[in-house]
């Protein structure tokens, strides 16, 4: 048992040294910005050195527990603790974070505001992916929504107002049904509220009542990792949001969905899961040649990558509705590698934005001859979305196939079946990211212009890029480091199903 409270520290430590922003001078973005860049750098270490000392990676149990008796009135806890399920979400999250704010320089209204609503959202992400009390999971879940309202109706693009008005009331509605499943756990079958992770874990419901808790948590999981048909906010906010914020959006908030579907879904109601699994499967399949063949018909650039990004998630919704064991260690990966690519393609997408000023497609080509680093990384990123071996995307997607494949749970027919509707997808899915690059680098469009308007990518841009390049060729040639983290988990969590 450790007693120092590493998880708090790092929860906490984001949003109360950003509140300290305020204090700065108005005008001092620069210091701002590397104040900011500093305490998101600091967050990464402290969490790393945890994780290196003081985490045991073949012990499936929750890790690093902290818990503090915090409203006596009714039994709540500040209750945290990790395994090797939310230690893969948790360092891409610190990852992440720090790359966008250093993407986030070209943001100078109200610059405080905006770097203050990053640390505050960083804040919210790691406590939700950390949290082991239900009740305490939803008031992180929630303080996540308020900065990325304000991230969007504040620096988003022409149609901002709108967007955010969408995101919030998708999100904020899928909350409602977030509370109430988690108020009927918590309120099931005792006097006093249960609110902690393991030993509703071990609670056994009425099988309707089961469903019914199921079917909220499908909801609120379902607008945020987006399932069809309640996806409909993501392309939206990702067209209009800057792309800072999009690589939060795409990076992490996307995953807190699939976190939640397998932290809860998964573990705390097993009966109901292998019940709708087949369903969802059918769901996930539909989704990824729906979303990859929308892609192509998207002028936007943001939304076609954030199309994308939805047809990527299907791969994560099958891999944890297939209920083998390859299956979810496949969508655990995909959750991290899609992290990964999502948000450098939307900082990408962005950056060529910052150039050109233009965001549809038509209007685009032959941006590779005056800016030729962006296009070599931007190829790369693309290359990597669409599943090439040797990068992350490859080894998760295969994962997956052979969790679908390898299940017990499902017929021969369907398994081929459903195998068939994902090979079109990934048949799809090079489709649209090659005629994107096609549009917006080849050709010769920008000839006619002055070329000393363009200008390629500076440092602060190529090391952002190379920096999530890194770990995906990493991923892609040695998945086994996320295997690691993940594996015991997850025979513990498929234990509950045999």
């Amino acid at each position: 048992m450790n007693f120092f409270p590493w998880l708090t520290i790092v929860v906490v430590f984001p949003i109360s040294a950003g509140s300290l922003i305020f204090l700065f001078p108005h005008r001092g973005n620069k210091v701002i910005r590397w104040y900011t860049i500093l305490i998101c750098l600091m967050n990464l270490l402290i969490t790393t050195y945890a994780f290196c000392y003081h985490f045991q990676l073949d012990d499936p149990l929750i890790q690093l527990t902290e818990n503090y008796k915090w409203i006596q009135f009714f039994d709540f806890y500040w209750r945290f603790g990790i395994d090797g399920l939310s230690i893969g979400p948790i360092l891409l999250t610190g990852f992440i974070t720090t790359l966008a704010t250093l993407a986030a320089q070209p943001v100078t209204r109200e610059s405080r505001l905006f770097h203050f609503l990053m640390l505050a959202m960083y804040s919210g992400q790691i406590g939700s992916f950390s949290s082991q009390d239900i009740l305490l999971f939803f008031i992180m879940w929630e303080l996540e929504l308020i900065p990325v309202y304000l991230l969007l109706s504040m620096w988003g693009g022409k149609k901002r107002l709108y967007s955010a008005t969408k995101f919030i009331l998708y999100t904020a509605g899928s909350s409602i049904f977030l509370l109430m499943g988690v108020l009927g756990i918590g309120l099931y079958g005792s006097n006093e509220p249960t609110l902690n992770f393991e030993t509703s874990a071990n609670q056994s419901y009425p099988v309707a009542l089961e469903i019914i808790f199921y079917i909220g948590f499908l909801i609120a999981f379902a607008v945020k990792s987006p399932i069809i048909p309640l996806h409909t906010w993501l392309p939206d906010t990702h067209g209009e949001a800057h792309y800072s914020t999009c690589m939060l959006l795409a990076g992490i908030l996307l995953k807190m969905g699939a976190y939640g579907l397998v932290r809860i879904n998964m573990e705390l109601l097993p009966h109901a899961h292998s019940l709708f699994s087949p369903w969802l499967i059918l769901l996930g399949a539909i989704q990824i040649i729906y979303a990859a063949s929308t892609s192509l018909g998207q002028r936007n650039l943001k939304k076609r990558i954030a199309y994308s990004s939805v047809s990527h998630m299907g791969f994560i919704i099958i891999g944890i509705c297939s209920i083998s064991n390859m299956g979810l260690n496949g969508a655990i990966l995909q959750i991290i590698s899609h992290g990964f690519i999502g948000a450098a393609l939307f900082f990408l997408a962005g950056t060529s934005y910052d150039r050109i000023r233009l965001y549809y497609l038509d209007e685009m080509g032959g941006m590779a001859i005056p800016m030729p680093k962006i296009f070599t990384v931007f190829s790369i990123l693309s290359m990597a979305s669409l599943a090439l071996p040797g990068m992350s995307g490859f080894v998760a997607e295969l994962i997956v196939f052979f969790g679908i494949i390898t299940s017990q749970k499902y017929l021969l027919m369907t398994k081929i079946l459903i195998t068939f509707v994902m090979a079109i997808g990934m048949i799809l899915t090079p489709i649209y990211s090659l005629s994107m690059l096609r549009q917006m680098f080849y050709g010769y469009k920008f000839f006619n212009k002055p070329n000393s308007l363009f200008f390629d990518s500076g440092p602060r841009e190529l090391f952002i890029s190379i920096s999530i390049l890194i770990p995906v060729i990493g991923i892609g040639i040695y998945p086994d480091f996320i295997f690691s983290l993940s594996v015991d988990k997850v025979e513990a969590i498929l234990s509950n199903f045999l």
